[in-house]
Order: C-alpha cells, then structure tokens, then sequence
C-alpha cells in the first residue's frame, strides 16, 4: 500500500469522518453534542478496554521483550517536554509558566490519538507489538512531572508537586488505563471472551461517538488560534512531527516492528488534553489555558488525526525499507 493510500485509508474510516461531522455541526451552529454524562461514560468505557486489551496481550509477553521499548518511551518522556519548553521560551516567546503548561501537555499523551492510530493500522493490516498500550500508560505522567519541574520558582499560588503527582495518579484515565492492564493480564486472552461483545465488537463503533463529539470541542476552539498567535499554531502543527520523528528514531533504536514504530511515533506526536489540563490547573493556575488548550485540542490534535497518522506511517515505511 502506498503513502497515499495509507493516508486516503485514515481520512476516510468512520473515526476520522465522525470527527469532521462533528467539526461541520459546530461549525453551522448546530446543536449536535453529546450530553455531558454520555460522554464521561464513553471515555471511561474507551480507556478501560485499551486497558484490558492490551493487559490481555501483555500475558503473551516476556518481560525481556518491553524493556527497551519501556527504556524508549520513558526518554522521550523527558526530552520532548524538555526540548519544547526551550523551543516556547526562545522562539515564541512565551513566560515560563505558560511554556511549562505546554510542554507538560506535549510530552504527554493523547488516549485518543493513540486508539485512532490502532485502528488505523488494525485497516490497513499492519501488526504491532502488545506492549503498546502499557507505553501509554506509562507516558501519561513523567512528562507532565518534567515540565512541572522546569516552570520551578515561576509558580504562583500552586499546589506542592507531591499533590500534583498524586492528583495525576489517581486521575480516572491512569487508573482505568493501569487497573484494565491488571485486569488483562490476570484474566489472559481467554478470560476475556464473555466480555468481547462489549470490549471488543462494540469498541469502534463507541469510538466514533466519541469522537464525533470531540469534533464539536475542536472545532468550538478553533478560532482561538488568532488570539494566541501564528508562533503558537506554527508550534501546534510543527511539534508533533519532530516528535514523531523522535518517537520513530526511538522506536528503531529499541527494536520495535514497523507497526510499533508508527505508534510509538504517534505517541510522542500526541498532546494531552485530558491528564494534562488537569494537573497543570493544579500546579501553574496562572498559566493560560487559552494557550495550551488551543493548541493541544483544537490544531495538534486534528492534525495527527488527519494527516499525522499516514504521515509517521510513511516515515515509518522508509526508515524500515
């Protein structure tokens, strides 16, 4: 399959399509939206079954095969919120605790982006190793932590890290993401079947719902950009395909498949807009939310959905030969 077909492959299946319907309902004022409780439900029910699939594959793994790829993912948990909060401070400009809330939401990692590139290679027929989904739970906090470290004596009036860190780890997508693990590799593939028809045949579909309604979000913030500045939507647009190269490099260095490539890749690429928010409300109440919710939500976002994803794909595709 070639670069365009990977990519006209993620444009059009269901996820990417229900995304743009919901950015085309907010964009004509419609009153589409999932109710509050509805879609609470669906984020809880997406991150327990990424956590219970991937505990699931987990069973089937020696811990010798995820130590360098746990290696991987944990240094660009430190040099991507690094590189970024240099990159905001002396190129765009921004004070130190609004770079520091950045890069706490780029180091760290987007669930989301991480089921759409699943799917993605799940079409297209390309495997991937079963540690992935323990990557993503474990990139969701260090990044956050690095960046919170790097803001140091700029916070104002912000709660000592010890809370944060503890606010991070009991945050619903942690726990959900660690306990379905557990869950998973306790049970094993087997002990998974009489839950399938929920977890498993009912999962994408859940996802388009999902994400039909994140559309809505994205599309509610996208005007934002004007307000905040071109350096912040070059940065939004830019950043995740450094990292995703990052991520990629990593990837190859630890041995990962080409399909683990692409999503290691995508990982980095991602931005947090759920764990992230949360704790940089807590430790930088002065930074701008305005900022880092923009950026993460309404262009990084949108941007791996659409082209990232066959983006990484094909770099992937090249440096595997």
């Amino acid at each position: 399959m070639t670069s365009l077909q990977l990519a006209a492959a993620n444009l059009f299946s269901p996820m990417t399509l229900c995304f743009a319907l919901g950015g085309f309902a907010a964009l004509v004022r419609s009153d589409l939206r999932l109710p509050e409780p509805v879609f609470t439900a669906l984020s809880i029910y997406l991150m327990l079954a990424i956590g219970l699939k991937g505990g699931a594959d987990l069973a089937t793994v020696s811990p010798a095969e995820m130590a360098l790829p746990i290696l991987a993912a944990l240094a660009l948990s430190v040099v991507i919120p690094l590189w970024c909060h240099v990159a905001l401070r002396r190129l765009a400009g921004l004070g130190a605790r609004d770079a520091a809330a950045l890069a706490a939401h780029y180091g760290s990692v987007s669930a989301v982006t991480f089921l759409a590139v699943l799917s993605y290679l799940d079409s297209v027929g390309m495997t991937y190793e079963p540690t992935v989904t323990a990557l993503l739970a474990l990139m969701e906090a260090p990044a956050i932590i690095v960046a919170l470290l790097l803001a140091g004596p700029a916070q104002k009036q912000a709660q000592p890290l010890g809370a944060v860190l503890s606010q991070i780890l009991a945050s619903k997508s942690i726990v959900l993401l660690f306990g379905g693990l557990v869950i998973g590799l306790v049970v094993g593939r087997e002990g998974l079947v009489p839950v399938k028809p929920l977890f498993g045949d009912l999962f994408r579909g859940l996802l388009c719902l999902f994400l039909l309604d994140l559309g809505r979000q994205a599309m509610e913030r996208a005007g934002a950009w004007r307000e905040n500045g071109l350096k912040l939507a070059l940065f939004a647009l830019l950043a995740p395909v450094i990292n995703g190269g990052l991520g990629l490099t990593a990837a190859w260095l630890a041995g990962m498949s080409q399909g683990g490539a692409v999503v290691l890749a995508t990982l980095a690429a991602s931005a947090s807009y759920i764990v992230a928010p949360a704790a940089v409300r807590m430790a930088l109440p002065d930074a701008n939310p305005g900022l880092y919710l923009t950026a993460s939500l309404a262009l990084t976002f949108p941007f791996n959905l659409i082209l990232g994803i066959p983006l990484y794909a094909a770099m992937a595709a090249a440096l595997y030969g």
